[in-house]
């Protein structure tokens, strides 16, 4: 297995290429602000084949590069759709205006080919199997990619900005809910075995046993609780 993994953009959103293997095919998770390039880099270093774009939700640090790495490639974008909507208006996902300067980088819109996510779809690409989870709370569409167990790696969740390291994603934006997201870590993390690999969409890498032992919002759940007041991270 193969994961070359790097933050991107103004707001350090992680950005994976995923492949069984060197020169193998590859799926492309969360291309973000200013990503492109490092996609291209990682191509070209592991000398890999995009065969499609899957993306944990619709905010415009996870999306920004979607257009012109799928337009590249010639590969489709998969979304929720609930948060397809902001890939072609996403101010309307963070309630407030962007920034001219900004948003003179960004290619908004959609690519050619979109293709809409379902809970416990089973995506089978790049001769991987990634299980999808509808996750929300940080938005209404947000999910997790799973990729199962293998002989030379434990199973892996791309957690998007559901669960960080330590911490979880925001719910202050149009369309987060505390109660969601505390509801999706119940039912899509804390099942999860603890020698699974966390992903996320900021921040380092983690594991499902080291945050059931140590994330605050994390225990609360498992017990029961409502959250604590711990700091939260995320767009």
């Amino acid at each position: 297995m193969l994961i070359a993994g790097f933050p991107a953009g103004a707001w350090g959103t992680n950005c994976y290429l995923v492949a069984p293997a060197a020169g193998e095919e590859c799926v492309i998770i969360d291309p973000g602000h200013q990503a492109a390039p490092g996609v291209e880099e990682a191509i070209r270093k592991h000398r890999l084949k995009p065969v499609a774009v899957v993306l944990t939700h619709g905010h415009i640090d996870h999306v920004a590069s979607v257009v012109p790495v799928c337009g590249a490639h010639d590969v489709p974008a998969w979304i929720h759709p609930d948060d397809r909507f902001m890939m072609s208006d996403p101010e309307k996902g963070i309630g407030r205006t962007i920034g001219m300067p900004l948003m003179g980088e960004l290619t908004v819109g959609e690519p050619d080919d979109v293709r809409e996510l379902t809970d416990g779809a089973k995506l089978e690409l790049a001769g991987m199997e990634l299980t999808v989870a509808h996750a929300p709370g940080h938005t209404k569409g947000s999910v997790t990619f799973g990729l199962p167990e293998a002989a030379d790696i434990p199973p892996i969740l791309f957690s998007g900005d559901l669960l960080f390291a330590g911490s979880i994603g925001r719910t202050d934006l149009p369309g987060g809910s505390m109660d969601d997201l505390l509801e999706s870590l119940a039912r899509v993390v804390l099942p999860l075995d603890d020698s699974t690999v966390v992903l996320p969409g900021h921040n380092d890498y983690t594991t499902i046993g080291q945050e059931r032992a140590t994330n605050p919002y994390l225990r609360q759940v498992a017990a029961g609780q409502g959250a604590p007041g711990a700091p939260r991270r995320g767009m």
